[in-house]
């Protein structure tokens, strides 16, 4: 549910305000990188996910049946901890599960078990025995697959895409960052040039799904980040 202006714990002087955009932010709850639909304080500069902004007291998740995770506003303990989806810190906001030790950063928690753009599916898989076609490894962290199953991508190499390219993305660097993401399109493409038909169809349009993915780990999976993704996507 959406509401126009909101009151929250972790900054209770002033209102925050519903605002969306196509500039990333950080997180001041989770201190993740975000995008999209958000609650924002102008005053304050002061930005929450969605997720973060409006959370659950508790949930449960389908990869951990036996879990049950509260929401906390930090993590538990002194020792460092690490989410289970993307295997980066929490630093942050985070659904802690005190039984099983497990922690979800809240946009991971979240995320869709299916990405769906119309014309090709990507699922959300807890592991998988292929290769990420990022990193190149297996069974990192959750993973999106693709109906055709030879479209993997780590949720952890999303993200870490994001992080290394915060800046170019934030203040522009004269098109650097246009290098990631249309390199990974067309790995895909290149790995499948002999294919045909329904195979080749679907690593192509999995690779152009993948603002999806971008979006869904910034913590807004119904959104279409046309100006992020065009810049990455347009010089393909």
């Amino acid at each position: 549910m959406k509401y126009n202006e909101i009151s929250h714990f972790s900054h209770p002087q002033h209102i925050l305000n519903f605002d969306y955009t196509e500039v990333p932010f950080k997180c001041d709850g989770c201190k993740e990188v975000g995008i999209g639909s958000h609650y924002r304080c102008s005053f304050c500069d002061f930005d929450l996910h969605m997720h973060c902004a409006l959370p659950s007291s508790s949930i449960s998740h389908p990869f951990y049946p036996k879990c049950s995770f509260q929401f906390v506003s930090r993590p538990p303990g002194d020792t460092p901890r690490y989410c289970n989806a993307c295997k980066k810190d929490v630093t942050g906001f985070v659904y802690h599960c005190e039984s099983c030790g497990f922690d979800l950063h809240p946009c991971c928690a979240k995320l869709p078990i299916v990405l769906d753009d119309g014309e090709v599916k990507l699922y959300l898989y807890r592991k998988v025995s292929s290769p990420c076609h990022q990193c190149g490894r297996k069974g990192r962290s959750w993973s999106y697959r693709s109906g055709c199953k030879r479209y993997n991508l780590h949720v952890a190499c999303v993200r870490e895409m994001l992080v290394e390219n915060w800046h170019e993305l934030y203040f522009g660097d004269g098109g650097k960052s246009r290098n990631r993401i249309p390199s990974l399109k067309n790995t895909l493409e290149t790995s499948h040039k002999r294919s045909k038909g329904k195979v080749k169809k679907c690593c192509k349009m999995a690779a152009l799904a993948l603002q999806f993915v971008i979006s869904a780990v910034l913590g807004d999976p119904t959104a279409l980040i046309a100006g992020v993704i065009a810049t990455f996507m347009s010089r393909a």
